[in-house]
């Protein structure tokens, strides 16, 4: 399981722009970061470089003493700030496939829907959902199949205010029982024990 989350001096380069260089940051269980900046200052890639999306030009990415394939392949999720959700499928189903394919059960699944008061729209076709309910549908995934550490893009858009206090309970969860959080925001991000800002 994945005890730490170490950033070592990366450079990260998008479009011929580097975005930033020589950026550390050493995160340990139970402890969330808030990535803020402007839009374009590399928030999302440096979401996606930890996820193993994105390739660094220099430095490295370490997850404790868990090799970095194997924590990139079952230790960590990272959660976009489009929801990568299939139109067609109906809610249950794309919960389900998530489950099946990332390592969670029936029953985690179930567990997420309940969390995420998926309940009553488990049978309807993602198309029909709302834009916070499709958010949560997304998040719920999170809890379909437990990791470690969650990487999170944008997370509390577009919940409503309610919600966004109850996803925060849930992360304060994840936080209490060992989990990290690294997460670009814009708004502050309730659970953060430090911020990095990108310029």
């Amino acid at each position: 399981m994945i005890q730490a989350l170490e950033i070592r001096e990366i450079a990260v380069r998008r479009g011929g722009r580097l975005l930033f260089c020589d950026l550390s940051l050493r995160l340990e269980a139970g402890e969330a970061c808030a990535l803020t900046g402007p839009n374009g200052a590399g928030k999302t890639s440096l979401l996606r470089a930890v996820a193993g999306l994105v390739r660094t030009e220099a430095g490295e990415v370490a997850f404790g003493d868990v090799d970095p394939a194997e924590a990139r392949g079952a230790g960590l999720h990272f959660a976009g700030h489009q929801d990568g959700l299939k139109p067609a499928r109906t809610a249950r189903e794309e919960l389900d496939f998530w489950a099946r394919w990332s390592g969670g059960t029936a029953a985690s699944a179930r567990g997420a829907a309940e969390a995420l008061e998926l309940g009553g729209l488990l049978d309807l076709e993602v198309r029909r959902l709302s834009a916070g309910q499709r958010r949560r549908l997304a998040l719920a995934r999170l809890l379909a199949a437990p990791r470690p550490l969650w990487l999170l893009d944008e997370p509390l858009s577009p919940l409503d205010a309610g919600w966004r206090q109850r996803f925060a309970a849930i992360m304060q969860t994840h936080l209490a029982g060992g989990g990290l959080i690294l997460a670009a925001v814009h708004d502050p991000l309730p659970v953060a024990t430090r911020t990095l800002e990108l310029a």
